[in-house]
This record gives structure tokens, sequence and C-alpha cells, in this order.
């Protein structure tokens, strides 16, 4: 990933959806990176993490799934903003 990420690109915004059992229900890219590696490594950076926490039971009562979106930033470590 280090040396993908040094190549130019577009710092990607990504969604994703977790479902209550905490199960990846999708990872959408609103701004690609514009490198189709640097999006599929982080698609797969996402999904190796699964399952993630089950929700708590009074947000599950709420919600099936929550969306999160953050900016991704890649220098000596990766960043969520």
């Amino acid at each position: 990933m280090r040396e993908l990420a040094k190549r130019p690109h577009t710092p990607p915004m990504v969604t994703v959806a977790f479902r209550s059992d905490g199960s990846v229900e999708s990872v959408t890219f609103v701004v690609s990176s514009g490198v189709a590696e640097i999006d599929e490594a982080i698609r797969r950076i996402v999904e190796s993490q699964t399952p993630y926490l089950v929700f708590p039971t009074a947000l599950s009562r709420e919600f099936d799934v929550v969306e999160i979106r953050r900016t991704w930033h890649f220098d000596s470590a990766i960043r969520l903003y």
C-alpha cells in the first residue's frame, strides 16, 4: 500500500454502511482516488476487518444500518478525517 499511496491521487472520500450485526453492507466511493488500485485497497482494508462490533441494543432498535463517511489520507499511516 505504501508504494501505491506515493502515486499521485485525490484523497478518496468513502462511505461505509455497517449492518447492526457488524457486517459491511456496502463501501461506496463518494470521491475516487483516481487510482483503481488504491480504491480497491481501501475496499479490502474495510472488508478485512469484519466483523465489526455489533450495534448496542439501543442503537439497533432504531437503526438497521449506519453509514460512516470519511476522507482517507495516506502518509506514514492511514489517517481518516
